[in-house]
């Protein structure tokens, strides 16, 4: 449909934040987020969030609020994304720009891996 989109799951989003901190490219790699129609964020909350990727995360939330979309997907219930972020203050401030005006589904059933494995 010609929607620039980014996919990343939350390990490569914060190996590319980490590195781009240290080479230098941090903005750019931001403004580069900045400029994609979706950022798709997927496995929230597989790991704890440092304070690098938890800082970076809240500037592209604000960066994208009521401009752009994001997803992300979790295994981990919404309820528990607060404690998974880490610090308290950030925590707050993500989650509020996530569900301020976020749409949630809630996918039920086997996984869809599990499936197409039995059938090869």
């Amino acid at each position: 449909m010609g929607y620039k989109t980014l996919y990343l799951n939350l390990n490569r989003f914060t190996e590319r934040i980490i590195h781009s901190k240290i080479d230098g490219s941090c903005i750019k790699l931001l403004n580069q987020i900045e400029k994609v129609s979706l950022f798709i964020l997927d496995d929230f909350g597989l790991a704890p969030l440092d304070q690098t990727t938890r800082l970076a995360l809240l500037q592209i939330l604000e960066d994208r609020y009521g401009k752009k979309s994001i997803v992300i997907a979790s295994q981990l219930p919404i309820a528990k994304w607060h404690e998974s972020i880490g610090e308290p203050t950030l925590a707050d401030a993500i989650m509020d720009r996530l569900l301020a005006n976020a749409h949630r589904f809630e996918l039920k059933g086997e996984s869809l891996r599990k499936k197409t494995k039995s059938k090869n």
